[in-house]
């Protein structure tokens, strides 16, 4: 089941809305969190079932979970650093800037490039933007702050 390629989506009540993801190639391709999920989409999936002892406080950084990583290389070097943060801490954009290689922390260009690629992530959850406390949040902000909150941070 983990490796069928499809559309994947659960009603989670903490969030008041689903969690719906693409999967194909054995990788997830994007993460929403929509109101309804689209019709094709399946309830069963053995992530759906880790996300949702994620969100009743089990402890889970979801590291081994297959992400798809298409986009420009500079993109996919903040991402993969995202990627990084464990449950329950948090980083700032000026410390993932640090993180990331031929990059000045100090040099807005350098942070600004960091926030562009925060951005632009398809798999929130996956690659946790919601642990970056300064970056823009592509997951509604209700359902960051909940995230958020089930870490502690």
């Amino acid at each position: 089941m983990a490796d069928a390629a499809g559309i994947y989506a659960r009603e989670f009540p903490y969030l008041d809305r689903y969690i719906q993801f693409g999967i194909a190639q054995a990788r997830v391709l994007s993460v929403e969190f929509p109101d309804s999920p689209d019709d094709e989409a399946s309830g069963e999936h053995d992530l759906l079932d880790r996300i949702e002892a994620y969100l009743d406080g089990t402890e889970d950084g979801f590291t081994d979970v297959a992400v798809a990583m298409t986009m420009r290389t500079d993109y996919r070097e903040v991402l993969t650093k995202v990627r990084e943060i464990p449950h329950g801490e948090s980083a700032t954009v000026q410390q993932i800037t640090a993180m990331v290689p031929d990059r000045d922390p100090d040099k807005q260009d350098d942070q600004r490039l960091v926030r562009e690629a925060i951005a632009t992530n398809q798999t929130p959850i996956f690659v946790p933007g919601h642990r970056v406390r300064d970056g823009p949040g592509v997951a509604p902000a209700a359902v960051i702050q909940k995230l958020r909150s089930i870490e502690g941070i």
